[in-house]
């Protein structure tokens, strides 16, 4: 099977730093990097360092990345810059924004590929299985291969090499002498051994042992006798370079000094002997230390100035007349004291221009200099008093850092118990190297002087406990050394590399030379004292490495305590596995746990899609049952755990390993320092009691090789998915399972953490109930004694307890099990069945391993269902079966099922909300303790399981209820069978497959009920989209996640929402009804809003249609559904007007004085984006009202061609419609008062321009009517807009163009309006209706700059100038005069009304005040009645807020960004190339934040408005048409 191309997305957001985030990826995966909202519609640029094609890898070599945007220019949702990982490491990326360099960046970890055998096949790394030898205890060269077949014959894939260079005094295998030389232990009398012997052994190990070897690099100290680092002092840390440690390395000198008096008996009359026994000793030291040695040191002086030669100074710059004034006794300003570079004793000076601006004499005269200067010298000892006090404290801490270590070197049990005090044995040991001969301490003071000499003295290296392992402890400003905090390596001298090659070349050298020679024979390497290595230095190193192999596995074990830290490390250098250790758990409750936290996925998890976010990772790890410097598991646990800890350890989806001498149970901790003895050899015939040989049935062997053996299968086979059961306290069960075959490994261990023979374990341990069938036992193992006599260390070898092995048999049935047998088994659900498992004999100690298959029907039902997904994914080939008697519905693929679908059945399909599911009598599935879905269709399932998927939260309540039970499975399937037609036919598909899954695990169910809810949907979309236009097929993401919202809104109910069209029209769809039994016209109709305006009379309403109609249906490519909506509406017109509430026309509406004009809109828009559109100009209406007072007719009665009904609009308009609403009073609005129902809407003589309203109703989109009796609000609108709308303007406007243009064409048959005027009839031509519009709209609308402007007749009114009013002529003036988003309307429809410099600037005044995060504040803020919080449920006494008066009154709404963005994008163009480029910068980053809402909303849509500032609003419905439609139509003009 050919896996799907892996392809990661990783957003990448302003100000975004993840330098500590870890990103781990594998060669051949793809690499996204998609602009996150902050950057979207930013000129944003990406650079890594991270080579090109063909290029080699160059640290500081940085390179841009091209952007693809395969979806067009419309917005920046798709595009995207990439990079094929083709090679391992560590890279880098960074992005700038414009001129801004870097405003964001981090790391990539490229996985390395390991490769053995002789067909060079690749080694997984969760396949790796590690065992760590001491290089110097494998003998010479030639005897390396006996030594070493222990971890092949045990089954270990890795062998991990201690140095292999040449050692120094200390024996210690990490202090190298020469990083160069091979150690020449290896090659025997005779015989010279070269590094390339080495390699050909390595390669031989790859090979034919399908062994990879790895080794230390040691970059952080060198061996303090290495003859290097005398010809080369300047490599390390010393008294030249690093004068700051003089007083450490006087403190240190002292110490010793101390030693040869104590050794020598010179303090024992003072209560401390040579040997320190007591605590009365130990007083006595301290004393000693505190009394004796500090004081007579004068460490202090170091730091302190010189007061005498610095008042001297002082009075002399006084004299010489330089003062900087007066001097300001509130000042903050402090003395500045200098730290001598070369740390002198009295070598501090003070910056004397910070001491002339602090002591300055009061008077002129010589004793006002006196006395300055002398107030100056108090402060000057009073800052040496500062410096002794700080000396008191360090000295503390040094002598508590002492006193620890003498307590545990010499009194604790736990300790090594070093003796008396000798020169051998310091009481501390010595920080520095002392190479020459011993002499008094008065004379070794003097050397400290001569740069020869002092050169020399090289600080030791160490390591710090609890010490910010990012800050190097030797450099200056760190007192480390002064407070004796270093646990020092007293063999080692720390190196000095400073910040480049150019601060020490011979060291950079020397030190990339050695890296090159390890990268060249080792497939790996292991960093050394990682943590405390400088960053800088191990990250040109491994680079090094990395160019002689460029698949270089690199492991560590770091100590920072954070993972944080880690994660910095592992992204600098490219860390491939992080060292973990089983030893560091305290139980087996926390063993268990590590296992989980280091590998693998849950059982039962999710498939997760090919292309997915890149999300941050924990390092991969290889945990150890115990690493080879640690202490000997058998001395703190038992010889009894060794076995089921490392079962546990095996079990772990990682790499794993341990380190030679565990698995032969040597019963102490071999020394990376002290041990000399040699491995013992493989052979097959090994007697126990032989210590110089082993062989499987040495200590724990013959478990380890089944458990290494098991490790790789279960991790070459794809066994990803980790379960960890803590039976007991005592006892772990680990399940690896296969997600694609579903078999499972499970390994019961009972642990041994205390010694059976002296701790009270329980006899027996806990059953245990796993489901399925059990194959097999893989394997059985216990620990048993045996004979062989007692235990002796053997001097020549490392040999371990011989009266301990293994008792194991593998591959048996359970029947045959000494351990466990089936106690019972018990169905659960159909077909799935639990083995309860006893226990016989798990004593502490033992293992016992099953193999778990699904039962019979089980597996055939997963295989089956598999077989049916590969249409949706190759992923599903394995574990596929091809099935009998399989459903006729299933022969055929899905999309061919759906391809009958309509898009108002995938309304049906994929959405529909509560209210609309109700009114066909169901409702959404609800699940219990958690809330009902959003839809009822497949919607409502995806938006949940798309939050759970990529956590794998399969403890989510809607897991809980998929694996309690088919009721949701059966609501999916029987809401689609019930509705018949292409419907029911994928119903039908939905209870085939289902029908596989109520057979299989319920446990399984989650994961495959989201694949065939993934697929399923997956295939809609494709659906839908091939049904829409163009624009939707072709554009982004972000297009057609938009376009769904025609669907989301678009549909058919139970009931017609929409009036009957003409019998005469063609393409009308028809249906049975299921009410009536009679055929009954069905076309789709558009939802406001979900869910407040869904269903029932408060579905369709005419405002918000038709400004949603353009976005939703035209540019979708749903035309003959627009038409349809169009064609209804113009049906039910009445008084001119088209309903506000639509009622389906008989209960219609005529409220509002702004529909029309949208409707009209429409037309136009109709007629310019489809094919053929002026057709619709013919097409018949059937009239509801032919007249204003008749009874509704039946379609067909009153029939006239859609041209008639536009005119009869504008005529009367012009005419002037004046009427009262029919069933006036509270039975159609029980809030509005008596005048409010009076309607009026009239053409004005003198401008054109459309005005009506009164003060007592809302005719506008703006129509909150006042409801609270206590605010006495209730019956008041709260924004009337009477007079002349801005935009109702607009678009009388944009219609009068249109039609004038129509006339021209041929296709309307009038130009002018003909009204009755004092008994007369009179006509006005629409060209002097467009004229006066043109010529009237700046002089009555635009609020200019000159206060004396004559056309202002309220000049008091105005607060903004530079802007357009939002109405002319209101009842109440200053309403005029409020800045509001109403104005871009009229800019997009009727441009040619605006002068390009005074639109652009007001334009300019709107996003700063108006603009939100998502909508357009409906009023400005600077308002004194804006409120930007809508709460429809407060009622108080405030007039402006109860009951949501404030709907309109600073709310941000959605629909209007869509007009503003449309405004500035058209007047940008206008304005020139430059602003025309910054303006779509700046559309793209505001349609940005609608693409994050729209991913992130649970409705798939976008609100009706938030609150101020883009706050959540609970009153809002959560997805509004016309928010969707107008943010659709910003990317259609783009």
């Amino acid at each position: 099977m050919v896996r799907a191309r892996q392809t990661r997305v990783l957003l990448v957001n302003d100000m975004e730093r993840l330098e500590r985030t870890l990103f781990r990826l594998e060669q051949g995966f793809e690499l996204q990097f998609r602009l996150g909202p902050t950057l979207q519609g930013k000129h944003v640029h990406v650079h890594t360092n991270y080579p090109a094609e063909g290029e080699k890898f160059e640290r500081v070599k940085f390179r841009p990345l091209d952007w693809v945007n395969a979806a067009g220019k419309e917005d920046d949702s798709d595009k995207f810059c990439k990079l094929d990982l083709k090679v391992a490491g560590s890279y880098q990326y960074y992005f700038g924004c414009g001129n801004d360099e870097k405003v964001g960046g981090g790391h990539i970890v490229v996985d390395p590929v390991l490769r053995v055998g002789e067909d060079n096949h690749a080694l997984p790394l969760d396949c790796v299985t590690i065992q760590t030898y001491l290089a110097k205890c494998l003998g010479t060269l030639d005897e390396w291969p006996d030594r070493l077949r222990v971890a092949k014959e045990t089954g270990y894939n890795m062998i991990h090499f201690t140095p292999l260079q040449k050692l120094g005094l200390s024996r210690s295998c990490y202090s190298l002498a020469d990083q160069l030389e091979l150690n020449p232990d290896f090659s025997p009398p005779g015989k010279n051994y070269t590094w390339m012997d080495v390699g050909q052994l390595v390669d031989k190990l790859k090979k034919e042992w399908n062994m990879v070897c790895i080794t230390d690099v040691v970059y952080n100290h060198t061996a303090a006798n290495s003859k290097w680092i005398r010809l080369h002092p300047e490599c390390g840390y010393n008294l030249v370079n690093s004068p700051h440690l003089k007083p450490a390395w006087v403190l240190d000198r002292a110490f010793w000094h101390l030693t040869c008096d104590l050794a020598d008996g010179v303090y024992a009359e003072l209560g401390v002997p040579a040997l320190v026994e007591t605590q009365t000793q130990l007083k006595a030291l301290r004393q000693l230390l505190s009394e004796e040695v500090y004081p007579k040191l004068k460490l202090w002086e170091f730091f302190q100035v010189n007061v005498e030669k610095t008042a001297e100074q002082f009075l002399k710059l006084l004299q010489s007349g330089s003062i900087s004034g007066t001097a300001d006794p509130d000042s903050k300003k402090q003395l500045r004291i200098l730290q001598d570079p070369q740390c002198r004793r009295f070598g501090n000076s003070v910056d004397m221009s910070s001491a002339l601006e602090l002591f300055i004499p009061h008077r002129n005269g010589p004793s006002a200099l006196t006395d300055c200067c002398d107030l100056f010298k108090k402060k000057l000892e009073q800052v040496n008093l500062e410096r002794v006090k700080e000396m008191q404290h360090h000295q503390e801490k040094a002598i508590d850092c002492i006193m620890g270590t003498v307590v545990y070197e010499r009194l604790a049990d736990h300790g090594p118990k070093l003796g008396p005090i000798t020169r051998n044995d310091p009481l501390v040991t010595r920080y520095f190297t002392f190479p020459f001969e011993e002499v008094s301490f008065e004379q070794e003071m003097q050397l400290k002087n001569q740069a020869d000499k002092a050169c020399h003295f090289l600080a030791h290296n160490g390591w710090v406990m609890g010490d910010d392992p990012l800050k190097n402890f030797a450099e200056p400003g760190s007192q480390v050394y002064l407070r004796r905090e270093l646990i020092c390596w007293g063999d080692s001298v720390k190196l000095r590399y400073g910040d480049k090659p150019e601060d020490c070349p011979y060291l950079w050298a020397h030190m990339k030379m050695y890296t090159e020679i390890t990268a060249k024979h080792f497939a790996g390497v292991r960093l050394d004292n990682c943590h405390s290595t400088p960053l800088h230095v191990a990250e040109a190193m491994l680079a090094a490495a990395r160019a002689v192999r460029p698949n270089l596995y690199v492991i560590a074990e770091l100590f920072t305590g954070s993972e944080l830290i880690d994660n910095l490390f592992v992204n600098r250098l490219g860390i491939t596995s992080l060292v973990r250790e089983a030893m560091s758990a305290g139980n087996s409750q926390e063993e268990g746990r590590l296992v989980y936290r280091f590998g693998g996925e849950p059982v039962g998890s999710f498939v997760q899609p090919s292309l997915r976010p890149l999300v941050p990772s924990i390092a991969h790890a290889m945990f150890l049952d115990v690493t080879h410097d640690n202490e000997c598991p058998i001395q703190i646990r038992s010889v009894y755990d060794s076995l089921p800890s490392s079962a546990i350890v095996s079990m772990a989806c990682c790499a794993i390993g341990s380190t030679r001498g565990y698995d032969e149970l040597v019963p102490h901790q071999i020394s990376v320092v002290k041990e000399e003895r040699f491995y013992p050899r493989w052979n097959p015939d090994a007697k126990p009691a032989s210590p110089g040989e082993v062989n499987i049935r040495t200590g724990i062997n013959a478990g380890k090789l089944a458990l290494n053996k098991l490790h790789k299968e279960l991790a070459a086979q794809g066994f990803s998915q980790v379960y960890v059961d803590q039976v007991d306290e005592d006892v772990v069960a680990v399940t690896r399972h296969s997600p694609s075959t579903h078999q499972s490994v499970v390994a019961v261990s009972r642990t041994a953490f205390k010694n059976p023979k002296t701790h009270p374990y329980k006899e027996d341990a806990p059953p245990m109930f796993i489901p399925g069938k059990i194959e097999e036992v893989v394997l059985e193992a216990s620990t048993v004694e045996r004979m062989s006599g007692p235990y002796r260390k053997d001097e020549d070898n490392i040999n371990g307890l011989p009266g301990y092995t293994v008792e194991i048999r593998e591959h048996i049935q359970l029947r045959d099990s000494k351990i466990a047998k089936q106690a019972d088994v018990k169905a659960k659900g159909r077909g799935e069945f639990i083995q309860e498992i006893a226990f016989k004999h798990l004593t502490p100690g033992s293992v016992i391993v099953f193999r778990v298959s699904l039962d019979p029907t089980s597996q055939e039902m997963v295989g089956i269902l598999r077989r049916h997904l590969i249409q949706f994914s190759s992923h599903y080939e394995a574990g596929s079966v091809q099935g009998d008697h399989i459903p006729e519905i299933l022969t055929s693929p899905l999309d061919f099922i759906m391809s009958n679908l309509t898009l108002a059945d995938m309304n049906m399909l994929l959405f529909r909300c509560d209210e609309e599911e109700k009114e066909d009598g169901g409702g959404c599935y609800g699940i219990p303790s958690w809330m009902p879905l959003k839809y009822g269709g497949l919607q409502g399932l995806m938006s949940v399981m798309s939050e759970i998927r990529p956590k794998n939260d399969l403890g989510h309540p809607f897991c809980d209820n998929l694996r309690q039970g088919d009721w949701m499975i059966d609501y999916v399937s029987k809401r689609l069978v019930a509705k018949g037609g292409a419907l029911g036919e994928v119903g039908a598909w939905f209870q085939a497959m289902f029908s596989y899954l109520k057979h299989i695990p319920r446990y399984l169910v989650p994961c495959y009920f989201d694949a065939i809810m993934v697929g399923a949907y997956s295939t809609a979309l494709d659906v839908v989209f091939k049904n829409m236009s163009g624009f939707v097929q072709n554009g982004s993401t972000f297009v057609k996640q938009l376009s769904l919202g025609s669907v989301q809104m678009c549909g058919v109910g139970k009931f017609p929402a929409l009036p009957p069209l003409s019998p005469k029209l063609n393409d009308v769809p028809y249906r049975l009804s299921d009410v009536t039994k009679q055929e009954e016209q069905c076309c789709v109709s558009m939802a406001a809003g979900l869910p407040h305006f869904s269903s029932g009379i408060f579905r369709c309403w005419g405002r918000d249609t038709f400004i949603a109609l353009r976005g939703l249906m035209l540019v979708t490519g749903r035309h003959l559904e627009a038409r349809n909506i169009i064609l209804a509406f113009a049906g039910t017109m009445r008084y001119g007007l088209i309903p506000n509430l639509l009622g389906q026309g008989t209960g219609a509406r005529y409220n509002c004085r702004d529909a029309v004009w949208w409707w009209l809109q429409c037309i136009q828009d109709y007629v310019h984006l489809v094919p053929g559109g002026g057709n619709i100009l013919m097409c018949p209406v059937s009239r509801m009202y032919p007249t204003n007072v008749s009874e509704p007719q039946p379609a067909g009665a009153w029939d006239q061609p859609l041209y008639d009904v536009i005119q009869e609009a504008m005529q009367r308009h012009m005419q002037g419609i004046e009427f009262r609403e029919p069933n006036a009073g509270p039975q159609i609005d029980s809030h509005m008062s008596d005048e409010g129902f009076n309607v009026e809407a009239k053409v004005s003589e003198d401008t054109g321009f459309v005005y009506g309203g009164n003060r007592h109703n809302c005719g506008t989109w703006m129509d909150k009517m006042g409801e609270s009796v206590k605010a006495h609000n209730n019956g008041v609108p709260a924004t009337p807009r009477d007079g002349s709308a801005v935009e109702i303007v607009g678009l009388c406007k944009s219609t009068i163009r249109w039609l004038i243009q129509l006339q021209k064409k041929g296709l309307f048959p009038y130009t002018t309006v003909t009204i009755r005027r004092e008994d007369r009839n009179l006509s006005i031509t629409y060209d002097e209706w467009n004229r006066k519009i043109q010529e009237n709209f700046e002089l009555k609308f635009y609020v200019s700059h000159d206060p004396q402007d004559p056309n202002e007749k309220h000049p008091e009114l105005v607060h903004k100038r530079g802007i357009y009013k939002d109405s002319y002529g209101a009842s109440s003036p200053w309403c005029d005069y409020q800045l509001r988003s109403n104005f871009p309307i009229a800019m997009v429809v009727a441009p040619e009304l605006f002068t390009v410099e005074k639109a652009w600037e007001a334009l300019d005044v709107a996003e700063k005040k108006l603009l939100g995060p998502l909508g357009m504040k409906t009023l400005d803020p600077d308002d004194m009645v804006y409120c930007g919080v809508y709460n429809n449920s407060l009622d108080n006494d405030n007039h402006n807020l109860a009951k949501g008066f404030n709907y309109h009154q600073g709310p941000e709404w959605l629909w209007p960004v869509g007009y503003f963005l449309r405004a500035k994008l058209y007047f940008a163009k206008k304005m020139g190339p430059e602003i025309y480029n910054k303006t779509v910068y700046m559309v793209k980053n505001v349609l940005s934040r609608h693409n994050v809402h729209l991913e992130r909303s649970s409705w798939k849509g976008l609100p009706e408005l938030t609150n101020e500032n883009g706050q959540y609003c609970p009153f809002s419905c959560e997805t509004q048409a016309w928010s969707i439609a107008t943010i659709l139509e910003v990317l259609h003009d783009m």
